[in-house]
């Protein structure tokens, strides 16, 4: 019989070769290109592969050595995804700029990015100088900085920010680990703050799982499906979405919940909803007991954390948000992929909510909220595949949960969403794959009713 560190190694030298990958790609191909999209493809292609055979070989690696195996893996794929600058999304220079703009003693809610009232924060990594052409345009530097005219005074002034002309979609939550990540840290640095504090959400997400899958008589390894997730690195760390907070504080409050600690675990999911507000989804399968007592509990989190907010700044807190919904063709009809290829816009929206709303009924009758897990997997991933969100990123939401359930098939749908900001030329194609990819749990699903019941425990 082999040693514990013999077996170990295999599992430790694919992590090393997903994380030389991952710094290459992160590092030295960094912002993304029409061109670069086949080779990206390839790259992650071959980081799952390999993320595969490491979460399969880690079934030999003795059990006393999994925790740290799989934190220390964790911690090395985040660090590499943390090489360079977002590959993908600029999603994190509005972080970063909102939490400028909050350390310096400002409502990110109260201006918006191209306020030349804050022209004293900008620093040239988010504002980099332009050039003035002879036509009397401005070029801006890099792939990533835009023109736009400034608020409050005359001139163009080039930004990586996305949407500099109006303010901010991010819930207070969000916005206190904004301001938590830059403060101290000198304008002039970039995206590091960002990517550490995603780097923080995977590992206190990894190590949560790992407690809750042991409690739970599930097997801890099942961790190192999010801990290792090429998708997870690359959207929580590399691109440093806030949704990993938001997962990791959805997966809190469920486990509060489970234990039946009804009040803490209501208001640990209303920080959820204050973070994103997608977590709101894994509501309905938690509330079959005592649904009013943690409803209440998860209103007055949110409630607390916006107040102060309100009365500084009034109505201005909802931000962007119903912008982000027409613009996203939420309003219109047009967001849903599978709907809209049978339905008229008008009505696609109004059932996409009938047939989540539903759902939501069913699962909160149906659920035993001490074993929300399933259920929660369902809900989430129901509402990705209706939906179809323009954001991969979205998707950080799910992983924590089907790992919990054991649901695998779910990763179809993590990985179409993925690749959605890709297709945008090819929503034919786009249909195809994601009702591939929803059938693969309706296939689970049939096959688990028709397994011996020990074979599904098992």
């Amino acid at each position: 019989m082999r040693s514990g560190p013999v077996r170990i190694l295999p599992v430790a030298g694919l992590l090393l070769a997903i994380a030389a990958l991952t710094t290459w790609l992160v590092a030295g191909v960094g912002v993304l290109t029409g061109r670069q999209v086949p080779l990206y493809f390839a790259v992650e292609g071959v980081c799952w592969t390999l993320f595969a055979a490491a979460v399969l070989l880690l079934r030999r690696v003795p059990d006393k050595a999994v925790p740290a195996l799989v934190l220390l893996g964790a911690l090395l794929l985040g660090a590499a995804g943390a090489s360079g600058q977002p590959t993908i999304s600029t999603d994190s220079a509005r972080y970063n700029w909102d939490g400028i703009v909050q350390d310096a003693g400002i409502s990110p809610y109260a201006h918006v990015p191209a306020d030349a009232a804050l022209a004293p924060l900008r620093p040239d990594w988010l504002f980099p100088a332009g050039t003035e052409r002879a036509d009397g345009t401005v070029d801006c530097p890099g792939l990533r900085a835009r023109p736009t005219e400034q608020v409050g005074a005359p001139g163009t002034i080039c930004t990586v920010i996305n949407r500099p002309q109006v303010p901010t979609i991010y819930p207070p939550v969000a916005e206190a680990l904004f301001a938590l990540a830059r403060i101290a840290v000198p304008h002039d640095v970039a995206y590091l703050p960002m990517q550490l504090l995603g780097l923080a959400a995977v590992l206190l997400t990894t190590a949560l799982l790992l407690r809750a899958l042991r409690t739970t008589g599930r097997d801890p390894r099942h961790a190192a499906v999010f801990g290792w997730c090429p998708f997870v690195g690359m959207e929580a760390v590399t691109n440093a979405h806030v949704d990993a907070w938001a997962a990791l504080l959805a997966l809190a409050a469920t486990l509060l919940v489970t234990r039946g600690r009804l009040v803490a675990g209501g208001a640990v999911l209303g920080l959820a909803i204050a973070t994103k507000f997608l977590p709101v989804l894994i509501a309905p399968p938690l509330g079959r007991r005592r649904p009013w007592l943690i409803g209440l509990a998860a209103l007055g989190a949110v409630v607390v954390v916006y107040l102060p907010h309100v009365l500084a700044v009034g109505p201005s807190v909802i931000g962007y948000l119903p912008g982000y919904l027409n613009e996203e063709g939420y309003d219109g009809g047009t967001r849903s992929a599978l709907l809209s290829a049978v339905l008229p816009p008008a009505a696609t929206t109004p059932v996409a909510a009938v047939l989540l709303a539903a759902l939501a009924l069913v699962l909160l009758i149906r659920t035993d909220p001490r074993e929300p897990w399933a259920a929660q997997t369902l809900m989430v991933g129901a509402a990705l595949v209706i939906l179809s969100p323009g954001y991969g990123w979205y998707s950080l939401l799910l992983v924590p949960f089907l790992v919990m359930s054991g649901r695998w098939e779910w990763f179809g749908v993590v990985i179409v969403l993925s690749l959605l900001g890709f297709q945008s030329h090819q929503l034919w194609a786009f249909r195809g794959v994601l009702l591939a990819a929803a059938l693969l749990p309706v296939a689970g699903a049939l096959l688990r009713r028709r397994a011996p019941r020990k074979l599904i425990d098992a």
